[in-house]
């Protein structure tokens, strides 16, 4: 056994894809065991996060995502929102800007 190195840029995209994804799953998860502590607001962002995990979310995860996304928008009494790209890297950011703020 020895050090994998991620080399090739196709590789390099898994790998953050999956790093994205899990990070988001497990904020969503964390959030619906906190439901509690989450206001309108919150809910609507996470519904948010929902759709923009859609386009990068493969087999069944990415059949998941608009229903989370409809739930949690329907939780936060808004309308349902356009299902837009956002790269990786800014979704990245999103993730630990809204786990920060969310404090759950």
């Amino acid at each position: 056994m020895g050090v994998h190195r991620i080399s090739s840029e196709a590789a390099k995209y898994y790998a953050l894809r999956e790093k994205v994804i899990g990070s988001a799953i497990s904020l969503i998860g964390e959030a619906s065991l906190n439901f509690e502590k989450l206001s309108k607001e919150d809910l609507e962002r996470l519904g948010d996060l929902a759709a923009k995990l859609l386009p990068h979310s493969p087999g069944y995860a990415g059949k998941l995502m608009p229903i989370i996304a409809r739930l949690l928008w329907r939780l936060a009494g808004v309308n349902e929102k356009e299902f837009a790209f956002v790269e990786l890297s800014q979704l990245e950011t999103e993730i630990e800007k809204l786990r920060n703020e969310l404090k759950i």
